[in-house]
């Protein structure tokens, strides 16, 4: 039941008509996927450095591709990156578990308020499917506000 809460699909962050990543999150991480460019031979040249707070990705003794604050910190032993055929994919493990992130990486690509709004209401979903098992939440629907799943306190209650 737990993969029925699961993204749908993939946020894209654009500069032009230029895709630069994909990315999608969980209570617990934020994934980022980069299509790697064709052209260089060897995927050991690839490197992705993280920090608490900060995110560099490039190819060895070029510029680097990526090299930005992250929008919230990260638990650096726990986060990682592998090459899965042409993709290089990030995991970022959350500091705040449950908090939504509205982009990877400070003042790019930050999802508008109405996305914002369903992964907010995404992650309480999966919040509630964690805390109370027993119960299927994939077809709940918020009407109104929706809590932060930070902070959410106490699982379900019958009136």
């Amino acid at each position: 039941m737990a993969e029925k809460l699961a993204p749908e699909k993939r946020h894209g962050f654009f500069h032009g008509d230029q895709k630069v990543f994909e990315w999608d999150q969980t209570l617990e991480e934020v994934n980022i996927y980069i299509t790697l460019p064709p052209n260089v031979p060897n995927k050991k040249l690839f490197y992705c450095n993280i920090d608490s707070k900060h995110i560099e990705v490039g190819i060895k003794g070029s510029s680097p591709y990526l090299n930005h604050d992250l929008t919230c910190p990260v638990k650096t032993d726990s986060s990682f990156w592998t090459l899965e055929d042409d993709t290089m994919h990030i995991t970022l493990q959350k500091r705040e578990k449950g908090q939504t992130w509205s982009s990877p990486i400070v003042g790019q690509g930050q999802l508008d308020p109405y996305t914002a709004d369903l992964e907010q209401k995404r992650l309480m979903l999966q919040r509630f499917q964690e805390e109370n098992p027993g119960f299927d939440f994939s077809q709940a629907q918020f009407s109104g506000y929706c809590p932060d799943p930070r902070t959410f306190m106490g699982g379900i209650r019958s009136v």
